[in-house]
């Protein structure tokens, strides 16, 4: 356990809100069939959630055929082309799948950071609320930082964030939240044309139908610049396990597996920073995902 992570586990666990388990689901499924020390900024002050103006809420509360996301450009994922396994490699995620089924950290943040998916949008039209698209973030702080906040009550919408599992720079997983929620991951956002309306007054985002996912940032990345050192070969490894286990599980494609600076309308967001699509693509090749 990471020297960030070791104080966090020992302080939540005393206050019966960690749990440390197995996630059986990694071996099962991977390989199977088809509060801030040092006056650092917390989570929450870089990951607010962009709002629409008046006049784009105003919008949404006219016929639904007017509801839709504004223009923007199509993702294509840099994952595609890549089916030849390396069978080291295989061995040594299949190896870390089980090695996760009795060394993962399971957390209960507060129920403010997050919600049930819909199956109706405002509009009482049904929405699908499978996940069908995964959501790249990065921290920015420190995973200790990411969890403080997800655990801290947020009475105002605006404040509220979550994400589905974190992974730390050592390659642990922290499963944060279910799949079956609603993560408050990504605020005003779309994929291919495509987004949920919930509340009109706020517009519409990707939240009901992704899956959020964040690596911690290293250290030299605790800031706005547009680039740091990178991730860890342990986070790609950790990464693809994850990623793997729920494309099985939702049939979700690797066309799906997107960046929160994609899907952000508002331009704001850079995250992940520094992400090495290669190092993910050999490993997904090399569990049986890309073909």
């Amino acid at each position: 356990m990471s020297s960030s992570l070791r104080p966090l586990v020992l302080a939540v666990a005393g206050a019966g809100v960690l749990s440390i388990g197995g996630l059986t689901w990694l071996g099962r499924d991977l390989f199977g069939a088809p509060g801030n020390a040092g006056g650092r900024s917390s989570l929450l002050d870089l990951l607010q959630e962009v709002r629409q103006s008046p006049g784009a809420a105003r919008n949404l509360q006219q016929p639904l055929a007017t509801a839709l996301p504004p223009p923007h450009a199509a993702w294509r994922a840099p994952l595609g082309g890549a089916c030849q396994a390396d069978p080291q490699m295989r061995s040594r995620l299949l190896a870390l799948a089980e090695r996760l089924r009795y060394d993962s950290i399971h957390l209960r943040i507060d129920p403010s950071n997050y919600g049930e998916r819909f199956r109706q949008d405002a509009f009482g039209q049904p929405v699908n609320p499978t996940p069908q698209v995964v959501v790249l973030h990065e921290t920015v702080n420190g995973i200790d930082s990411a969890i403080n906040t997800f655990m801290t009550p947020h009475p105002r919408d605006e404040d509220q964030v979550s994400y589905h599992t974190l992974i730390a720079q050592d390659g642990r997983v922290v499963e944060v939240l279910d799949p079956s929620k609603r993560a408050f991951g990504s605020g005003n956002s779309a994929f291919n044309g495509r987004w949920v309306v919930t509340n009109p007054e706020v517009g519409g985002s990707i939240n009901n139908f992704s899956l959020h996912l964040s690596l911690e940032t290293p250290l030299d990345g605790e800031d706005q610049e547009r680039a740091h050192s990178g991730y860890t070969a342990a986070q790609y490894d950790a990464l693809a396990v994850v990623l793997g286990r729920w494309m099985r599980r939702y049939g979700i494609p690797a066309n799906n597996i997107t960046t929160h600076q994609h899907v952000d309308l508002g331009g704001e967001r850079m995250d992940p920073r520094s992400f090495d699509w290669h190092e993910l693509q050999v490993r997904l090749a090399s569990i049986g995902v890309l073909c």
